[in-house]
């Protein structure tokens, strides 16, 4: 936590600790092997109207909010993901232990409903209708002290190797596009607000993100260069504000 006491009460460590519980869902066993040449993100749907080879949902541990559905839909002819939120919470992830981080990621992603309560500032209203992220194996050497051994205590507790760094392109509710925000409830997760509530509804819009150029923004702080990927995570949650969204996000691709 920045700024926090190495001596802080226990319960507060505790309550941090617990913050970080949000992140097993980042982190599942390795779905096929990945080579670090020729590699392709395999399609978050396919023909069959079923998830894509490999893509799982995870939810958190003891998890109490109903689960995030995640679905193929034919949108315009074609099969695209559906991200329907509804008080619920869950990720679709896969896991890239090891790989190298693309030069760019690439989506489409438009939000017919969306979540008039959302704001990414504060826990109540800490969620999203949609949102594409990528966590990577930053060393436990480059997290701050007492964030670290909150991660330790977290991995410790969850048996799991929680990553220490995510990164989140995320469609918010009134921030400005572009805003660079830690996540409420852990620094270990940090958003770049791509699209918001002004953006027309249903609209597709087309995203290229310099991933080298966003890990830095965001993250630059504890390391220089790009450490390598765990997993591709997207991700739509209304647990915090109780609302209701619906996106589709489409033709997600690793790009030179």
């Amino acid at each position: 936590m920045p700024g926090a006491a190495v001596d802080a009460p226990r319960g507060r460590m505790c309550a941090a600790a617990a913050a970080l519980t949000l992140l097993p869902l980042l982190w599942l066993p390795c779905a096929r092997d990945a080579g670090a040449g020729g590699w392709a993100l395999p399609p978050l749907v396919d023909e069959a109207a079923g998830l894509g080879n490999g893509w799982r949902v995870v939810t958190l541990p003891t998890q109490k909010p109903p689960i995030t559905r995640y679905t193929a839909e034919r949108v315009q002819g074609r099969q695209v993901l559906r991200v329907e939120a509804d008080a619920s919470y869950g990720n679709l992830a896969y896991a890239v232990p090891g790989v190298d981080a693309p030069r760019r990621l690439t989506w489409r992603w438009h939000v017919p409903q969306p979540n008039a309560d959302v704001d990414l500032r504060h826990k109540a209203g800490d969620d999203s209708p949609a949102k594409v992220c990528l966590s990577f194996d930053l060393p436990m050497s480059a997290v701050p002290f007492v964030e670290r051994q909150l991660l330790r205590l977290a991995r410790s507790r969850t048996g799991e190797n929680l990553p220490a760094a995510t990164l989140c392109w995320v469609w918010a509710g009134t921030e400005p596009h572009g805003t660079r925000l830690d996540n409420a409830y852990t620094r270990r997760v940090r958003y770049i607000v791509l699209r918001n509530g002004q953006d027309a509804p249903g609209q597709w819009h087309s995203e290229s993100r310099d991933v080298a150029a966003d890990f830095l923004r965001a993250f630059g702080d504890e390391s220089a260069t790009v450490p390598p990927l765990t997993a591709v995570i997207v991700a739509g949650d209304a647990d915090n504000t109780g609302g209701r969204s619906l996106a589709h996000v489409a033709d997600l691709a690793f790009a030179p």
